[in-house]
């Protein structure tokens, strides 16, 4: 797969959390989510169709839906249930979701269950590593760090 991976973080200042989208196949992909600061109760959320978040979730554009399904739009994710303490967790799998299409686009998480609201909070939709494709790059002289090194970090010397 060209992009495997994909990750969303939801920063506050009231909702945190994090969203990862994984390709599983060329038609399939895992979703794992984790978030904190939600009012208990349910909460529907999606895949919307941009990652505009000039004026948060309602800047984002509609749901994400490429094939123009009638029925449920591909970008719906169905429903988040908060528990008392405002955490809300979600694994499972969408069928016909690549992740190359998501880069860009925001996740927008709602109020209400039926998404009836412009949304509460929202993030941006990111590359992110797949699994085995972010092996560290160090210097094996000294430990550096090589993509984090400046032009000071390497200097000559006589051995």
């Amino acid at each position: 797969f060209l992009v495997s991976a994909a990750v969303a973080e939801f920063k506050g200042p009231e909702i945190f959390g994090v969203v990862r989208v994984a390709q599983v196949s060329m038609e399939l992909a895992r979703i794992e989510a984790n978030f904190s600061g939600l009012s208990p109760g349910k909460h529907g959320w999606t895949i919307n169709e941009f990652g505009d978040l000039t004026r948060g979730a309602a800047s984002t554009g509609k749901v994400f839906n490429p094939i123009k399904a009638t029925g449920q739009p591909l970008g719906d994710l169905g429903t988040l249930d908060a528990l008392g303490n405002g955490e809300a967790s979600f694994t499972g799998a969408k069928q016909m979701l690549r992740v190359a299409d998501l880069i860009g686009r925001a996740i927008v998480v709602y109020e209400t269950e039926d998404k009836s609201d412009s949304g509460v909070a929202a993030a941006v939709i990111a590359r992110s590593a797949g699994v085995g494709e972010n092996y560290k790059k160090l210097c094996t002289c000294d430990g550096t760090t090589i993509w984090e090194a400046d032009n000071t970090s390497f200097t000559p010397s006589k051995v």
